[in-house]
């Protein structure tokens, strides 16, 4: 099954180019490579054939090779006499990033030196002049001040393939060109030691055209739906990189569909430790790819690959391979080395229960599960990632994550390369748990030496300058390895990490384990200088931190600058003068420093050196003096990082803090809503673009200025959430925004709190909004403060509403009356327990309901509540005066509700309060007993007489 890329190219073809450029696509899908950057069209290009118009296009004249290969490539396509040529240029371009990927990648080893077979002969001749021209080339890929790995091999290959793919004529008349300017663009993205805005700018402009010609095509089926489902897969690797998860998860979610591939995350019962008795419920994830399904009613299918595909060129053998590494036995003495179930299906392992499964999962054996096809199977690790990424590192998760994997593996896969990212994914899971930690390091150091080893330098290229390998378990086998065209045919769905990136995952597990010697040899040997400082750093030794970068940026304290530094004394501390130039990856050096010092000197030479481009020295410097409130300086350092890198989230979220602290209202509206547009699922953000809208103010005139002013032209004008000076607008929009935060954060009560002041204060107010925030908060804070969660005022408000538009309570009726008296009844009176006015409010809303008797009631409880109070029978008449009011009303209650009939319980019909005239005037005599020895006299004193003898009537 071919590339989906070249199936593409190979359509869009005119008919009379087709067969010339057929050799060359054959050599492509073979993996040729050395035989297409030998080709004649290849070597004219390179400067190793000379014709009439490129005779005078010499390297010297540019400043970098890539702009050298521009300028002859395009003189070559000047030439209209053989249209083939843009075509073959196309196949050597993507030749040339195949080949890459294979060195850096996949391996097996290159059997040629590419800088040999690339480079002009005065170059390729002498290792200096190669080494520099590979440091060019390697500064030319920078972007943003930020790096790409200095130690990258074989750098002249991707910077052939974009130079190739960039070039107009080629990109205009090949679509497939777009994809592989893409691809190439990721793969520079992730050469970077952090994510460049500029360059996911320019995938992301790549992918919208890629999607509208292919996802938005009207072709179904066939190579087609192939095409559709590699770019689904290709984008959701992009957004996982780019930390844009929920995007991911719905462009799998779409393949998946167009696959008409089917799995299932379910419980089944069975047993995880040797010694259990009893099978519990077991997380397993069912699946079966749509060819699969094909084969069991008789059909056969073309698109399943052979467990080894043909031999290649570059390192293939013959001979019919494994399809992956040695996958490693857990050995441990408790758990299995996978879930044993009871029975031979699905639906046996559940005891024939009744289960939500697919009808087609049933009679799957879940310990025998069919291989998947390869794609199925990278949508299942990618979906694994997502979750991974999306969703907080706890157990909960790596348990959610890891049958996802164990899926690939237990099925085994027809691709070396899906079947090693599969042991990679579980390696991974595997390094948090206990009994699982040793197996998720050994295989992670066994597809560093098995894996990963192959793509060193060999004797094809003695100018190579990489690090030696070192491992202590054997060599790959030759049944562990495939032959390149297997290993690459995934890569870019799979997105597996370089060769150095997966050392440097193994070194930072060695530090989760305590292994600090180990990691920094790995470090050391990588030259991640950055890294081995950080190391150094999280283990509490700033001191060797900082003697680790500084010696990468600066001379030795009394040396020549030309004299050599190999041989110092362990005291050294480099204070020396600057080196000239300085180390592509200095920004990244200076701003460690600076964090480790917290020196802003630190922070301002990282931002020039990198040309003001590097946005994290800004970043830094905003988080510096966000810690010593000094919040106008904060500002100014997060705009400037804005300028560079307007996709960073925390910036905007951290710009709109010190807005909101130097009560620049307005421009701290625009900064939260640039934070809900780049990740709507972030509730402070939320929370804090309703704050800022509810304190805009009328704009006044520019005399309020100066240094506090943030540049305007940092923030586009297009905003989700645009503030003006509109008062219940503002508010209107800052309970939106409250209650989007309240569902992302449903357990934070303040949120909820916020939003039942908000709701209640727009015009008019939004009823069912203060209904539910009140409701939220008694549920989170019910049970430990009781009813000093319930805002009075608030209720108060709900239920004069409620009386006021409804002329009689019908239960039966829907609508907010009807949840409002199920809310008082069900949450708001258990929670009573000292409060006349809630009281007050039951017996209120009661006397609506047409309940006398529940009203007389609760005001004999409110008016309990008041009396229980201590010190008003001898201290304070403000309390005095208060109980006589209790009292005056509970009088008046017993006098208006007494007399009715009953409307509920078991003596309907009947009186509410036979006796009401005698406990009326026992009440009042009972408080003037308690208080005659004080307040006799008083004007609450005399009330209490008259209302008394009005009594005996």
């Amino acid at each position: 099954m071919a590339d989906a890329l070249l199936t593409w190219f190979r359509q869009n073809l005119p008919a009379e180019l087709a067969d010339l450029t057929e050799p060359y696509l054959a050599k492509l899908e073979e993996g040729e490579y050395q035989s297409l950057l030998e080709d004649d069209n290849a070597r004219t290009l390179f400067g190793h054939i000379e014709d009439q118009n490129t005779k005078n296009i010499r390297l010297a004249d540019h400043q970098t090779w890539s702009d050298f290969i521009f300028q002859r490539l395009g003189t070559l396509l000047a030439d209209r006499s053989r249209p083939e040529k843009q075509a073959i240029f196309f196949c050597i371009g993507y030749a040339a990033l195949l080949a890459f990927l294979q060195s850096n990648v996949t391996g097996p080893p290159l059997p040629f030196s590419s800088a040999k077979l690339l480079f002009p002969g005065e170059v390729a001749g002498h290792a200096q002049k190669t080494k520099e021209t590979r440091t060019a080339l390697l500064a030319s890929l920078g972007m943003d001040g930020i790096a790409a790995y200095k130690l990258t091999p074989n750098i002249e290959l991707l910077c052939l393939a974009d130079t190739i793919m960039t070039c107009p004529p080629i990109l205009k008349n090949f679509k497939a060109a777009r994809w592989a300017k893409m691809r190439i663009a990721f793969l520079q993205q992730r050469l970077l030691s952090e994510v460049s805005s500029t360059l996911q700018e320019v995938i992301y402009d790549d992918l919208d055209i890629l999607a509208e010609e292919i996802l938005d095509s009207e072709a179904r089926g066939g190579s087609a739906g192939q095409m559709q489902v590699e770019l689904l897969l290709e984008r959701a690797t992009v957004h996982i990189h780019h930390g844009l998860d929920k995007l991911a998860r719905g462009d799998l979610e779409l393949a998946k569909r167009k696959r008409g591939f089917q799995y299932e995350l379910t419980g089944l019962m069975g047993k995880r430790t040797k010694f259990q008795e009893n099978n519990i419920s077991q997380l397993v994830v069912l699946a079966r790819s749509r060819e699969s399904e094909n084969k069991i009613n008789g059909e056969s299918s073309s698109e399943i690959e052979s467990p080894v595909e043909g031999a290649a060129a570059n390192g293939g053998s013959t001979v019919q391979t494994a399809s992956g590494p040695a996958k490693l036995d857990l050995n441990d003495d408790t758990l299995l080395e996978s879930i044993s179930f009871p029975g031979k299906t699905a639906d046996a392992a559940n005891g024939g229960l009744e289960t939500s499964l697919p009808a087609g999962f049933k009679a799957l054996d879940p310990a025998k599960q069919p291989q998947l096809n390869p794609l199925d199977s990278t949508l299942l690790l990618s979906f694994a990632s997502s979750i991974t990424n999306t969703s907080p590192q706890d157990g909960l998760t790596r348990e959610e994550t890891l049958p996802y994997a164990t899926r690939v593996l237990d099925g085994g896969s027809s691709n070396w390369q899906v079947y090693t990212q599969a042991l990679l994914v579980r390696s991974r899971i595997e390094g948090h748990r206990s009994r699982t930690v040793e197996r998720g390091l050994l295989q992670l150091q066994a597809l560093v030496d098995q894996v990963i080893a192959e793509t060193s330098a060999t004797t094809a290229d003695p100018d190579a300058t990489e690090p030696s390998q070192t491992s202590f378990l054997p060599r790959p086998k030759e049944s562990e390895s495939a032959p390149v065209t297997q290993r690459l045919r995934y890569i870019f769905q799979l997105a597996t990490p370089t060769r150095w990136d997966l050392e440097a995952e193994l070194a930072s597990r060695w530090v989760s384990m305590g292994g600090l010697r180990s990691a920094l040899e790995i470090y050391e040997r990588l030259e991640m200088w950055a890294e081995a400082a950080l190391c150094w750093a999280a283990t509490d030794r700033e001191d060797q931190a900082k003697k680790v970068v500084r010696r990468q940026l600066f001379h030795a304290t009394r040396g020549d600058t030309g004299e050599a530094e190999v041989e110092v004394g362990d005291d050294e501390t480099w204070q020396g003068t600057e080196r000239t130039p300085p180390p592509v990856d200095a920004p990244r050096l200076y701003c460690i420093l600076g964090d480790i010092d917290q020196s802003v000197a630190m922070f301002e030479k990282a931002w020039d050196v990198s040309n003001q481009r590097y946005a994290r020295a800004q970043r830094s410097l905003g988080r510096y003096y966000l810690s010593k409130s000094d919040y106008v300086q904060a500002a100014g350092a997060y705009s400037k990082s804005l300028r560079v890198n307007q996709l960073n989230q925390s910036s905007w979220f951290a710009l709109g803090c010190a807005l909101l602290e130097l009560e620049e209202f307005q421009k701290a509206v625009e900064a939260f809503s640039r934070c809900v547009q780049l990740d709507d699922s972030d509730a402070e953000s939320w929370s804090n673009l309703a704050a800022a809208l509810l304190r805009v103010e009328p704009p006044v005139s520019d005399a309020v200025g100066g240094a506090h002013d943030v540049a305007e032209d940092d923030m586009d004008e297009e905003i989700p959430i645009k503030a003006s000076f509109n008062p219940q607008k503002n508010r209107r929009d800052a309970l939106k925004a409250l209650k989007r935060a309240a569902t992302l954060k449903h357990e934070s009560h303040r949120i909820w709190e916020n939003v039942l002041t908000v709701a209640a204060s727009v015009s008019p107010p939004d009823y069912t909004s203060v209904l539910s925030a009140q409701k939220n908060i008694i549920a989170l804070r019910g049970p430990k403060d009781g009813e000093r969660c319930i805002d009075k005022q608030v209720l108060e408000l709900l239920a004069q509403h409620v009386i006021s538009t409804t002329d009689h309570f019908n239960p039966e009726q829907p609508g907010l009356a009807r949840m409002f008296v199920k809310f008082m009844d069900e949450s708001v009176v258990p929670l009573i327990t000292s409060s006349a006015d809630l009281w007050q409010l039951v017996s209120k809303l009661a006397l609506w309901r047409n309940k006398p008797s529940s009203a007389l009631e609760a005001e004999e409880k409110a008016w309990r509540v008041v009396i229980a109070q201590p010190g008003w029978d001898s201290e304070g008449e403000e309390k005095w005066n208060g109980v006589v009011e209790a009292t005056v009303r509970l009088c008046d209650s017993y006098e208006s509700l007494g007399p009715r009939e009953r409307t509920e319980g078991m003596g309907a019909g009947e009186m509410v309060e036979k006796g009401w005239r005698f406990k009326a005037r026992t009440a009042v005599r009972s408080v003037m007993g308690r208080g005659k020895s004080t307040w006799e006299g008083t004007e609450g004193w005399e009330r209490l007489v008259g209302r008394g003898e009005e009594l005996k009537g």
